[in-house]
């Protein structure tokens, strides 16, 4: 075992009054205000920017020398909150400004929206400059009432902490007083009793009709180094993710409900698609600016909210008996985006199966592939095991996992492998058991990144 700072996320549900939660809603509008602001003084320095290159070329100079001729800083947090507070006025003192209404909500929520501001703008230039993984984020966007999701976070001066546990349902935020919770507290009031947490910062969100308090503290945790002997005896276990199957193991584990080497999938999209289809039929009758437009618009977040937290509650279940059941996890380096690309094509050469294909891609995503990716991702960190991941291009269903002949003819309607060797078995259990054979163990995560956005297990 080894002393680490980890930083931890505990997820509770709300119960504000209807008061506090006009309050909510008035702290979310002022962080969505301070983005949209921070983010408006970057795009405007951005466009002046673009506007005296495109003279310069126009003048006759090479457009390389141009970009690099032409330097205008883009504001960062520091310049955006010195030229806000100078502008931002008062409504007390009856002088105009910005948002003279700013003494009415916890001055946090402007910080961390600046603070976002910055790292929406910074993940752009990685990606663009090719100094991000993963999908290309696009030119940061302005958030829009009704479409983003309403959210603040609040800091506090942990050596007088305004953030904290009034009861073991109640949390006392910055501004907001004490907030009921509609979950008990005792895990993480114990851990702040024995000094084992501090709590950094909290974040509120909507999702569908409820509140949620998400609190991130800096936890001293006793990580171990090793597996421990079961985990050990237990060995390498294979993963291959499906839509038939959520996933299928290279051995049998427990999982909850004895041991078993094929996870049926849940098909949580499939069982809310009648109520999801309803709702948003009744939307599309509904006058835009109706009351009844508004009832019905909640009735379909809540319907949306429901089926997220029991597709990644489920995952919670499957990737904790599995990180901690287990010395070394094998998975599959998928790339998701490429599998779930829409095979519309273009006026000029059209896709064919549009529409089975468009049916495939949402029961891709509803299987959440890189969600179950990255809950184990931290959870082997936290509970001794390891994370190995295959190479992508590294035919696992198609090879033998017993003689290692591979058989290119196997399409995706045959279900059972069969080899010359004599091998007969289950197409995903074979490939699973390649995944566990040869997959090389990833570097750990830094624990101190470890920040989980909802109630982790």
């Amino acid at each position: 075992m080894a002393r680490q700072q980890i930083l931890r996320a505990f997820k509770f549900a709300l119960a504000p009054t209807q008061s506090q939660e006009a309050e909510l809603r008035r702290h979310a509008g002022a962080s969505r205000w301070a983005f949209n602001h921070a983010l408006a003084a970057k795009t405007t320095a951005h466009a002046s920017w673009r506007a005296q290159v495109a003279a310069l070329v126009e003048a006759g100079t090479a457009e390389d020398v141009a970009r690099k001729q032409i330097k205008i800083a883009v504001p960062r947090k520091p310049e955006v909150q010195t030229a806000w507070i100078a502008g931002r006025g008062d409504s007390r003192a009856g002088q105009d400004g910005a948002c003279p209404w700013f003494h009415e909500v916890s001055t946090y929520c402007f910080q961390s929206a600046f603070q976002d501001a910055d790292t929406a703008w910074k993940n752009w230039l990685d990606s663009l400059k090719g100094r991000r993984a993963g999908r290309r984020v696009g030119y940061p966007r302005f958030k829009k009432r009704g479409r983003s999701r309403d959210s603040f976070r609040i800091h506090h001066d942990v050596k007088r902490p305004g953030i904290r546990l009034a009861t073991h349902r109640r949390l006392r935020i910055l501004r907001l007083g004490e907030v009921r919770l509609h979950d008990s507290v005792k895990r993480l009031a114990r851990l702040l009793a024995r000094g084992e947490a501090v709590v950094q910062s909290v974040t509120v969100s909507r999702g569908g009709d409820r509140w949620y308090a998400s609190v991130l503290c800096k936890v001293s945790a006793d990580l171990p180094q090793r597996p421990t002997r079961r985990q050990a005896a237990a060995g390498v276990v294979g993963l291959d993710l499906g839509v038939t199957h959520l996933v299928a193991l290279s051995q049998p584990a427990d999982l909850g409900h004895g041991p078993v080497q094929l996870v049926n999938n849940p098909r949580h999209l499939a069982a809310a698609q009648v109520r999801l289809r309803r709702a948003q039929r009744a939307l599309s009758r509904t006058q835009k600016g109706s009351a009844r437009r508004e009832k019905v618009k909640k009735r379909l977040s809540r319907l949306h909210e429901q089926l997220a937290v029991r597709r990644v509650g489920f995952l919670h279940q499957v990737t904790k008996r599995l990180a901690t059941g287990f010395g070394v996890v094998a998975v599959e380096d998928l790339h998701v985006a490429g599998m779930t690309r829409s095979a519309r094509g273009t006026v000029e050469s059209p896709g064919r199966n549009v529409r089975q294909k468009a049916g495939l891609n949402r029961a891709i995503l509803d299987t959440s592939p890189a969600e179950l990716r990255r809950q184990l991702t931290y959870k082997t960190s936290w509970y001794g095991s390891t994370l190995a991941v295959l190479d992508r291009w590294f035919p696992s269903s198609k090879t033998c996992s017993a003689c290692g002949r591979q058989n290119p003819r196997l399409t995706l309607a045959d279900r059972v492998f069969t080899c010359v060797c004599g091998l007969t078995l289950n197409r995903d259990i074979n490939a699973a058991r390649n995944i566990a054979a040869h997959a090389v163990a990833v570097a750990a995560p830094v624990a101190e990144t470890v920040a989980p956005d909802r109630g982790e297990t």
